[in-house]
């Protein structure tokens, strides 16, 4: 009796060897030659990314996601020699790859407007942008947001999703920027007077750009006084030292040439409440 049961069990494993040796010994020079098929395809798109100009950020992810998948693909096709059900298996992955997907919406927004970003290059590293009134010179640039530093040093980080969606004024893009200051002056000054003192006043400033030459103009009369429009051009770096500069200049100029404002007198002091 046990000679009989010895006898079955070689017979089912000699049965099994002949039906998954085979299967096993293709599926292991399947996986030897797919991963050196792999390597050396990874390789060479790297080196395609590098010379059509891929961003130094997003090349190195791109090649890791294409590798994954491309090891992801002979695994399966792998499994599917060695007789394994794919059906139930790539319906668990769909559902997993549903639920994570959801779960990580605002981070897939954010990653793919990274990957928009860095392909497209509105801006790089260095330059100075402007985003929903955040204005600062761009850190670093990542997959799931963008890292300003603002003129007061402080590091604004932004959804890469917010820029995409938005409005993005790069300064940098042409090389100068142009300022936008106010002042007003008195209805019985002459215009042309004003507008030669505030041009010799802001022509000691350095960083002004010559070209194209600053606008002074009258943008608008209020009930007290004629509003003035001075527009410099500067380079982004120089925006606010300049901004400074210019106010400073000006409302010395005004005081040395009697340039009368008009302001509220007798303000009235009242307690605050709880």
């Amino acid at each position: 009796m046990k000679n009989i049961d010895i006898q079955n069990i070689i017979s089912l494993i000699q049965q099994k060897a002949i039906i998954y040796v085979p299967k096993l010994l293709l599926g292991g020079l399947i996986l030897w030659l797919g991963m050196k098929l792999i390597k050396r395809l990874v390789v060479v798109l790297a080196k395609v990314m590098e010379k059509a100009g891929f961003d130094d950020t997003i090349r190195p992810f791109l090649i890791s996601m294409i590798n994954f998948v491309l090891k992801g693909a002979l695994l399966l096709t792998i499994a599917s020699i060695l007789g394994v059900n794919l059906s139930s298996l790539v319906a668990l992955l769909a559902a997993v790859g549903f639920a994570i997907g959801m779960a990580l919406q605002g981070s897939l927004g954010n990653f793919a407007s990274g990957i928009l970003i860095l392909t497209l290059k509105p801006y790089k590293s260095g330059d100075w942008i402007q985003v929903e009134e955040k204005f600062g010179k761009v850190e670093e640039i990542g997959i799931f947001s963008t890292n300003i530093v603002s003129p007061g040093h402080k590091t604004l980080i932004i959804p890469n999703s917010k820029i995409t969606d938005g409005v993005v004024t790069n300064f940098s893009k042409k090389g100068m920027v142009r300022l936008e200051i106010n002042a007003t002056m008195p209805y019985a000054e002459s215009f042309p007077r004003v507008k030669k003192i505030i041009q010799n006043a802001i022509a000691k400033i350095d960083n002004i750009l010559e070209e194209p030459t600053t606008e002074i103009g009258i943008e608008n009369f209020d009930s007290h006084s004629i509003e003035l429009s001075i527009r410099p051009y500067v380079h982004p770096e120089d925006f606010w030292q300049v901004t400074f500069d210019t106010h400073e200049v000006i409302k010395k100029a005004f005081s040395d040439h009697k340039i009368q404002v008009a302001y509220s007198e007798g303000v009235e002091l009242g307690s605050i409440g709880e």
